[in-house]
């Protein structure tokens, strides 16, 4: 009965630290604990005695570790880098101008931001309401189009084409200038690696598959942007050159 009671105690204690684990850290977690399930399984039964069972166990286990170990063994070579360059924690991408700084979020693909500059400023997106939305775009607007092109960015990916119909600009004319107006140009290396979600010292092959990945969240031909877009292939390329 206390084996019984320490075996559930110890479950419940991995089924909550699993829970608490980020949604891209959980498959990772997952092997760790049937990794050290395994361990402590086969340490029990060595001191118990049953040698027939570890011995049985070892031989069904052990081609799941040579698929499993080289595979975690890459992925925190991966992890460290090339030059002691990694990804940032949490994989995510900034992007800033004048008026704004967003956020995407490689692993949901969800963006945030926040205001810099106006009479909004301090304000997070996620606590404008709808007025606010459209006061915010045409301030944006009416002193810096870089600011307005992250914003309709923003509210594509929140609301769809929906937030268009209360544009005083009109949806054609809303397109059409971020169709004309693709990126400003003019990156530093720094704001490249925080479009990339990389540090200093980031691998070619680092940047290009931090581009990979972020051109998968916001593409123009998956619902992306065409300004976000150009700003990610303008990054790559600053860091490449």
């Amino acid at each position: 009965m206390p084996l019984t009671l320490l075996v559930i105690a110890i479950t419940v204690v991995a089924w909550v630290w699993l829970r608490s684990q980020p949604p891209s850290q959980r498959k990772p977690a997952i092997i760790k604990l049937a990794l050290i399930a395994s361990v402590l399984i086969l340490a029990l039964l060595a001191v118990t005695g049953r040698l027939n069972i570890l011995f049985a166990l070892l031989v069904f286990l052990l081609p799941l570790l040579r698929r499993v170990l080289p595979s975690l063994l890459m992925g925190r070579v991966a992890g460290l880098g090339m030059g002691g360059a990694k990804a940032k924690p949490g994989s995510q991408s900034h992007v800033s101008s004048d008026i704004l700084d967003m956020t995407l979020d490689h692993d949901s693909g969800t963006m945030s931001g926040e205001v810099l500059k106006g009479p909004m400023a301090g304000r997070a997106l996620a606590d404008l309401g709808e007025s606010d939305f459209i006061e915010l775009l045409q301030y944006c607007r009416d002193n810096d189009e870089d600011s307005a092109r992250l914003l309709e960015t923003y509210l594509d990916r929140r609301f769809g084409d929906s937030w268009r119909a209360d544009d005083p600009a009109g949806a054609d004319d809303a397109a059409g200038s971020e169709r004309e107006h693709s990126g400003s140009g003019g990156l530093t290396d720094s704001e490249a690696l925080d479009i990339l979600g990389l540090e200093a010292g980031a691998s070619r092959d680092e940047i290009v598959q931090a581009h990979r990945r972020v051109m998968q969240k916001i593409h123009p031909d998956r619902g992306g942007s065409n300004y976000l877009a150009a700003r990610v292939n303008e990054a790559k390329e600053r860091l490449l050159s």
